[in-house]
């Protein structure tokens, strides 16, 4: 493989598995595998517990893993068959935690020179400690905050100069643990801008850990969903969202209207069929994979993937009709929000603020074929079907 060719990152069969006296397993990672091009914004999205924190603390060499490898461009961190096991302080990664761990007793500049005064694989003279530190700061927006002490920061400052002591040795590799969290809404929303900007201008191939889906859509160019320790789909944030390839992956990314129906005659790869939904309606899917006739699956449909109509009014070709009655309103702003009742089953639909239906109003709903996606059954939903 050549140099430009070779991953930043590569993970393959990554497995550790964390086991209690009491009751045997107590979560993990299963078989993760994942590779990265240099430069990528590659994020670990699921619930809590799923893995991905293990998986990153794994990469960190914060946890030894079971088996596997980890392999940072031509280095190997880890490789359970050779025995091999980088130390933590010579990985050349940065991390910043959902803690910060900024010192209190210190100000800025010693922060953030910190990695450089401790470093064991080489020494840092004062005038590079001064410039590295100065850069750092700079990329974080913190120039001339060097003499400010700890104490004296806000948190959206704190996470800055996590960043900054992360980035100021130039890592290969930057990990980032849920590190908005502590934040308020709109201070989260300014630093999710600001770290996209800061991993563009640096160039760093980053590893990002959140249970936000927005998070996740918005900063990534890869994201993995990882659900009971193993990463169930992997792809673009557009894929994800849109392509979801199970009933875990479409509930828990993004608001979706996700309900179990029947297959009624086989489809292929990519193709279109009929379903009837639990409520019994029957509505045409898109498939992206085969399914046989009376198979159960679920069906997602994305809210803003359905629009509201007058009973009677003209319907576009190749879309499903389904009627209903209009249960509850909310305005958003920018979007209204609708619960239709559609028999037993009740519908979220969103809709430019420009238009107002009443409660009670009777209504058409109408999505196209493959804005209705046919997908497996998750977990539980499966077995019992």
């Amino acid at each position: 493989m050549t140099a430009s060719t070779t991953p930043a990152l590569d993970v393959r069969g990554l497995g550790k598995i964390f086991v209690t006296g009491l009751d045997g397993i107590a979560g993990g990672v299963h078989e993760a595998s994942f590779s990265l091009a240099p430069g990528t914004f590659f994020t670990l999205l699921g619930p809590s517990g799923c893995g991905k924190t293990t998986t990153l603390r794994c990469v960190a060499g914060l946890e030894q893993p079971d088996r596997g490898i980890i392999r940072l461009g031509d280095t190997a961190l880890f490789d359970a068959a050779r025995r091999i096991n980088v130390p933590l302080n010579r990985r050349t990664i940065g991390m910043v935690f959902q803690s910060y761990a900024i010192w209190p007793h210190m100000t800025v500049f010693e922060n953030v020179a910190f990695p450089l005064r401790v470093a064991k694989d080489r020494r840092f003279d004062r005038s590079e400690i001064q410039r590295l530190v100065g850069e750092a700061l700079e990329r974080v927006n913190l120039a001339g905050f060097q003499t400010r002490p700890a104490t004296r920061l806000s948190g959206g400052q704190q996470q800055r100069v996590a960043l900054a002591r992360a980035i100021v040795r130039q890592p290969k590799l930057l990990l980032l643990d849920e590190p908005l969290s502590n934040l308020d809404a709109t201070l989260r929303d300014e630093m999710r801008n600001e770290l996209k900007r800061l991993q563009r201008q640096v160039g760093v191939t980053t590893v990002y850990v959140t249970h936000d889906q927005t998070e996740a859509l918005e900063m990534s160019d890869l994201v993995a969903v990882m659900d009971q320790g193993r990463i169930v789909q992997m792809g673009a944030p557009r894929d994800i969202y849109f392509r979801p390839r199970n009933a875990f992956v479409a509930g828990f990314v993004g608001a979706t209207n996700l309900v179990q129906g029947v297959v009624q005659e086989a489809v292929g790869r990519n193709g279109i069929a009929p379903v009837r939904l639990s409520g019994g309606q029957t509505v045409r899917c898109l498939f992206q994979d085969p399914a046989s006739a009376d198979q159960p699956i679920a069906v997602s449909i994305r809210p803003e993937a359905i629009a509201l109509r007058q009973p009677g009014a003209g319907g576009r070709d190749r879309c499903n009709q389904v009627t209903g009655k209009v249960a509850m309103t909310g305005f958003l702003g920018s979007a209204n929000r609708y619960g239709v009742q559609v028999g037993d089953l009740q519908f979220e639909v969103s809709t430019g603020s420009d238009l107002a239906v009443p409660i009670g109003s009777d209504v058409v709903l109408e999505f196209s074929y493959d804005g209705a996606l046919g997908v497996p059954l998750a977990g539980a939903e499966a077995a019992a079907a």
